[in-house]
């Protein structure tokens, strides 16, 4: 197992079978020699730096019906609220004074946020704030939304793939969803000059080590600047509420795959990891991760977005919330950085 690392390390590649050798195997050595690894790539392309990208949930109203989701529209207990474009702008401001150069506008499909509304907002927060980046995760949207929004200003999209398996994919979401609009989404996002991320849930109901490699090598193909990944956490009031979740252990395994297969990603310590485990997000960390996402939402709505059961973080100020991740990050021993934190790019 040790060599495989090794060889990852050397070409960020494998053949199938040598990545699921690498996904199943129970040796715990693995893991102790494939975060150093990681974390020593991290560093070679992005030293100590750990970026900072203030998120503001903007919606929890969502057309989708995904049966992992907490927002799904058939769950009929979700508390809904919506942001005005005032709050909006009013939490960049109090992010930006926070020392923050990203925002990340991120909510459910809801058709209430259509681009009358949402091209006004993005260009007058590149207005307000001309050395921030502004990244949506909106959801699938129109080609011509997506065109709209980047003439507007908008720099990235954050567009999870949630499986690259069509078989799996079919089941964690409702019939109306399908795989190739997904994809074809992804690779609009790419053709518009988006910085685009994409990832997947790890411990998803359903999930094989198979899947995980089909989600490798789709991102291999797609070539996203940002990969997103988590542990599968259960909502109570969602078809999959029995389901176990959390594997923290699988998490990191892949967090550290991912970086030694894509040594110029941006790969964030989620909150979900940090839901799981009280250090999860500084493991993340450890395990390669190189981006961290407080929250910059007002608190009256932190709750109300809950795509999963027990979220962190809910009852914080923005200022805690940043406080609190500057320490937990200089604790780790690496460097909170408040530039925008581009991608660097290695390939073409």
């Amino acid at each position: 197992m040790a060599e495989l690392v090794d060889k990852l390390y050397k070409k960020s590649n494998l053949s199938d079978d040598d990545f699921l050798n690498l996904l199943e195997s129970e040796d715990s050595e693995v893991d102790k020699i494939l975060q150093e690894r990681a974390d020593e790539v991290r560093q070679r392309y992005y030293g100590k730096k750990v970026y900072l990208r203030g998120l503001i949930e903007i919606s929890s109203y969502c057309k989708n019906n995904c049966y992992y989701c907490g927002i799904r529209r058939g769950n009929s207990n979700a508390q809904r609220y919506r942001l005005t474009p005032e709050q909006i702008l009013e939490c960049c401001k109090n992010g930006y004074i926070l020392g923050f150069r990203t925002f990340v506008l991120q909510g459910g499909e809801d058709s209430y946020f259509t681009d009358e509304l949402l091209c006004p907002l993005v260009s007058e927060i590149k207005r307000r704030h001309p050395d921030c980046a502004v990244t949506l995760s909106l959801g699938e949207r129109s080609d011509e939304s997506y065109r709209r929004l980047r003439e507007a200003g908008a720099d990235r999209y954050l567009l999870r793939h949630e499986a690259a398996s069509e078989t799996l994919y079919s089941k964690l979401h409702s019939p109306e969803m399908s795989w190739e609009n997904r994809r074809k989404c992804l690779y609009t996002l790419k053709k518009l000059g988006y910085q685009v991320g994409a990832g997947f849930m790890v411990g998803a109901p359903f999930q094989t080590a198979r899947d995980l490699l089909c989600d490798l090598r789709f991102m291999q193909e797609l070539r996203p600047e940002m990969i997103g990944i988590g542990p599968f956490i259960p909502h109570r009031d969602t078809p999959f509420s029995t389901q176990n979740g959390g594997k923290l252990r699988l998490t990191l395994r892949l967090l550290g795959i991912l970086r030694l297969t894509f040594p110029d990603a941006l790969i964030p310590a989620t909150t979900a990891l940090g839901t799981i485990a009280p250090n999860g997000r500084e493991l993340g960390l450890a395990f390669g991760c190189n981006v961290v996402m407080p929250n910059l939402s007002p608190v009256d709505v932190r709750k109300k977005y809950e795509l999963y059961n027990d979220k962190i973080c809910t009852g914080e100020e923005a200022a805690e919330c940043r406080i609190c991740l500057e320490n937990r990050i200089k604790s780790a021993g690496y460097d909170v950085e408040i530039s925008r934190g581009d991608h660097i790019k290695l390939y073409k």
